[in-house]
């Protein structure tokens, strides 16, 4: 057998050989029974490096098979901790949004350096099949090769003018073109900042305070959604947020998800006082949670009947579960859209949309004031019609159907083989698995998830080169770039860490 160089690739802390005999050449890595392509040598190796040099006394000379040991999964992560160490003492708990600090599932986090299509690879060299995808963006793949030639092309021209630019135009067109509810578009610079604007439209339109929102649904760090507000809080264990003013809170109903009897109660209670309800049509911040049929259809009758306006957050849902969204899948068209994440392709873009009598409300067309510096930006309006342009072309949403369902049976199957109790379900590149044998219909039955065993299977599918989001109450995606190989090794990858995690 001959020894190739170090790859800290997909195998972390791991050695490859190349092993030939009569029938061909193999490759292989301590620890693992599986056999991956090689990759390049990762340039900040060398922390890990030295570790993995020191196990090749551990390998027989000529063996053509190597045995899996437990012990010899470790993830080498020696320089993502020393940025930690560095980073918490220059922002809050060490990062820029609370859910990277890996506090539910335990551990140090991750730090990253580089990311292409499905992988994405941290500075220490270890690269992962990634279903976090910058938490829903890159639906095309990470760093696409289209979008960054578009970004580039733009970039040259300028990164901001602070003023009108054509892109926006062609942008809000192509919204305008597949979002049922959308005549007119205001960009912003991200989703909180389109919920947030959104609430304070709904308000100004129908001369009304009180807003229904559900529990476990997230729309930001708006001050109106601080409440029951889903991963962003649930995460942290808190049960809103301090400084949060109790009369803001207090215009905010709070009702369970796929509940419409809670809905009806509160428009009886409160007549003439709701200004919309706000909700994810198909919920990503307690997990991947569906409507039940017929909820979103009698939410829509419910708000007609009572004069106020029904929103859908599709900053998660907007051109993932179809181009069109959510609203198109369902074929239930509400008043008014928040959009983010896939609409910049990658970069700081939101949106909220709706029909031209409501969005007149917003200045300088109406007294409603909502402004930005950098809204519009005119790189990120490149990224995002780049993005929409590739979602657009033939079988783009059929393939992500198909690998997105065939990686959560596999997932299911996985789990349920090993004796653990786990649902889940998949729409297009969305898909969530929990471990509680459910049905999950509201963040209240995704908190009988045993979150003890997501921290154990999070970490091991760490170990086995696959990224997850660090929470059980986040949605997880697929990308265009996932190949059919990229599920199969995840599936394969989830049977060893969950054939050792203890039923």
């Amino acid at each position: 057998m001959t020894r190739s160089k170090f790859t800290p690739g997909p195998f972390p802390c791991g050695v490859m050989f190349v092993a030939s005999n009569s029938i061909g050449t193999s490759l292989f890595v301590t620890g693992k029974t599986h056999v991956r392509h090689l990759q390049p040598l990762a340039k900040n190796a060398g922390s890990c490096s030295a570790k993995n040099t020191r196990r090749k006394s551990r390998m027989q000379a000529g063996a053509t098979t190597l045995k899996a040991v437990a012990s010899e999964r470790r993830l080498c992560t020696q320089r993502s901790e020393e940025i930690m160490r560095d980073a918490v003492n220059v922002m809050p708990g060490g990062v820029s949004s609370p859910v990277r600090a890996f506090r539910s599932v335990g551990g140090n986090p991750i730090v990253f350096e580089s990311t292409k299509g499905s992988k994405i690879v941290d500075v220490d060299g270890n690269e992962y099949i990634d279903y976090v995808l910058s938490f829903g963006p890159s639906v095309v793949g990470s760093a696409n090769d289209e979008v960054i030639e578009a970004v580039s092309t733009q970039a040259r021209k300028g990164l901001s003018f602070g003023a009108p630019s054509y892109l926006e135009n062609q942008l809000a067109h192509a919204i305008i073109d597949a979002v049922p509810s959308a005549e007119m578009v205001r960009f912003v610079s991200s989703g909180t900042e389109a919920c947030i604007s959104a609430a304070r439209l709904m308000r100004a339109y129908t001369g009304r305070e009180k807003i229904i929102k559900m529990t476990g649904c997230y729309h930001g760090h708006g001050d109106s959604f601080l409440v029951s507000a889903g991963s962003g809080v649930a995460t942290l264990g808190l049960s809103d947020s301090p400084g949060v003013l109790k009369s803001v809170a207090s215009a905010t109903i709070v009702v369970p998800y796929n509940n419409i009897e809670a809905i009806r109660e509160v428009f009886r209670k409160h007549q003439g006082e709701i200004a919309g309800v706000f909700l994810e049509p198909v919920v990503g911040n307690s997990g991947f949670i569906e409507p039940l049929p017929g909820y979103l259809a009698e939410l829509r009758e419910i708000t007609k009947q009572n004069g106020a306006l029904l929103l859908f957050d599709e900053v998660m849902t907007g051109f993932r579960i179809s181009y069109g969204g959510a609203q198109s899948h369902f074929d239930v068209t509400p008043d008014l859209t928040t959009l983010g994440k896939v609409i910049g392709g990658g970069y700081p873009v939101g949106a909220y949309a709706g029909p031209r009598h409501i969005m007149e409300t917003v200045a300088p067309a109406g007294p409603m004031y909502q402004a930005g510096t950098l809204s519009g930006s005119p790189v990120g309006m490149a990224a995002g019609l780049k993005t929409l342009e590739i979602l657009r072309r033939p079988g783009t949403y059929e393939y992500l159907q198909r690998i997105t369902q065939r990686l959560v049976e596999g997932l299911l199957d996985a789990a349920r083989s090993n004796g653990h109790e786990a649902c889940g379900g998949s729409l297009y590149s969305m898909f969530g698995m929990f471990f509680t044998k459910g049905p999950v219909h509201n963040f209240e039955d995704a908190k009988k998830s045993d979150t003890e065993k997501f921290k154990k299977f999070h970490r091991g599918m760490l170990e086995e080169g696959v990224y997850l989001a660090p929470s059980q109450f986040e949605a997880g995606f697929t990308s265009l770039a996932h190949t059919e190989d990229d599920i199969e090794r995840t599936i394969e990858a989830a049977r060893r860490v969950l054939a050792r995690i203890p039923a």
